[in-house]
């Protein structure tokens, strides 16, 4: 039974952790639900509410978590705040699927802990910072304090690794895909 069961991808900005559960989601689709993180960022680009996040004013924010709507939250950037809800893991429970994250290092090792055994931790290393760094600049998303922000951030998380599960290294993308196939099979044995 896949109710009550999490699949958590976590791994610094530009790991390619997105990709990773995008390719998962798409080879288990019968399965899995991807659950949709919020936040009290502003939306960028083309993102839409109840697709990319649930946006939240920081008030609105704030008074999810006193009425513990979260599962689990944090402020990942300065006034920037993000969490998993309650309402939408429980709402992909009801159907009858796993629920699969892509969340940042400290969010996926609150779930963990507070999941245990229901809840799979997978970190999505990058071959090495340099690599990282050049994946950011790439998306050309984020100005250059951004990245340096995230690098210095990356190089904190790439040392909580071992409190995850297992850990995929991201060099060769269908290595990578090909890995969390396997690894996420294992998991819901199916």
């Amino acid at each position: 039974m896949l109710n009550g069961k999490l699949i958590i991808f976590s791994a610094p900005s530009g790991s390619g952790k997105t990709t990773l559960v995008r390719h998962i989601l798409k080879t288990f689709p019968e399965y899995i639900e991807f659950s949709i993180s919020a936040t009290s960022r502003q939306k960028r680009g083309v993102e839409e509410n109840g697709k990319d996040y649930y946006y939240l004013t920081p008030d609105e924010f704030k008074k999810s978590v006193a009425n513990n709507e979260f599962l689990e939250w944090e402020e990942v950037y300065a006034g920037t705040h993000y969490g998993t809800l309650r309402s939408e893991v429980e709402r992909i429970w009801a159907k009858g699927k796993a629920v699969i994250f892509d969340i940042d290092v400290e969010g996926g090792l609150n779930l963990k802990r507070q999941f245990k055994r229901d809840a799979l931790g997978v970190f999505v290393m990058p071959p090495s910072i340099k690599i990282l760094e050049e994946r950011l600049q790439s998306r050309s998303t984020d100005s250059t304090e951004s990245i340096a922000r995230r690098i210095a951030k990356a190089e904190k998380e790439l040392k909580t690794a071992d409190l995850f599960d297992v850990f995929i290294l991201n060099e060769n993308l269908d290595e990578a895909c090909a890995k969390a196939e396997e690894i996420v099979k294992d998991f819901l044995q199916i």
